[in-house]
């Protein structure tokens, strides 16, 4: 039995290292195109420049697809101080820009860890989450106001692991349904200092881990690998 029969009769988790620009749809539907099963999803959206952990469900494990949603994630990334955007993050246009000379490194230290704990968070504009049946991101592009209330999420740890100002590195492990950007901008807000995301990458969801994802490339060789040989002269 192939690897594709195998997964198609008993249901299989694929972890895919998801590449910058794509979309978490992208792996989904190329994901079921190699594998030519039509029951495949992922178990949380990445946004396109975000790189790392998707775990895509196939077959009978779409049914696991609300519990692997609903565990704990695990980020890294980057925030740059001194501009905001209307993504929250560096695909967006800049809104206005505020200074950073007065931002040190045990400043921010201590307004990331001020964001630790259970809080209220507004979504960005331009996110996934519906407004009266529509997604944020379709009405923000036609230039509609909206604002959605906002939603309770818990900030289990929220490291800086590199300065370079007014750049910085961290590290988050936070509930589902935390957005990375909004932290990035809710961080800059509070230390006087516009903020927007440069880098994100999904290093784990719950016990699964990035070390143990394939890329879509070796994905691809697995199950060409794995392909049902014919009969031997």
């Amino acid at each position: 039995m192939s690897e594709r029969e195998a997964w198609e009769a008993t249901g299989a988790i694929v972890l895919i290292d998801k590449p910058a620009t794509w979309t978490s749809f992208d792996v989904v539907a190329k994901t079921r195109g190699m594998l030519k099963i039509k029951k495949v999803g992922h178990t949380g959206t990445l946004d396109p420049m975000a790189t790392g952990l998707l775990a895509i469900c196939v077959g009978k494990a779409t049914r696991l697809a609300d519990q692997i949603q609903a565990e704990e994630k695990e980020y890294t990334g980057a925030i740059l101080f001194g501009a905001e955007t209307d993504t929250d993050d560096a695909e967006g246009m800049v809104t206005h820009t505020s200074p950073t000379a007065h931002l040190t490194e045990a400043l921010i230290r201590e307004g990331a860890e001020r964001m630790i704990g259970q809080q209220l968070q507004s979504p960005p504009n331009f996110s996934a989450r519906k407004i009266g049946g529509q997604r944020m991101y379709k009405l923000a592009r036609k230039g509609v106001a909206v604002e959605a209330p906002p939603r309770s999420i818990t900030v289990r740890e929220f490291q800086i692991t590199g300065v370079n100002l007014p750049e910085v590195e961290f590290r988050i492990v936070c509930s589902k349904g935390t957005y990375i950007r909004a932290l990035a901008r809710d961080l800059g807000r509070g230390l006087e200092s516009g903020a927007h995301l440069t880098a994100l990458r999904r290093t784990r969801s719950g016990n699964f881990h990035v070390d143990e994802a394939l890329t879509m490339e070796e994905l691809r060789n697995l199950l060409a690998d794995t392909k049902p040989q014919g009969p031997q002269e």
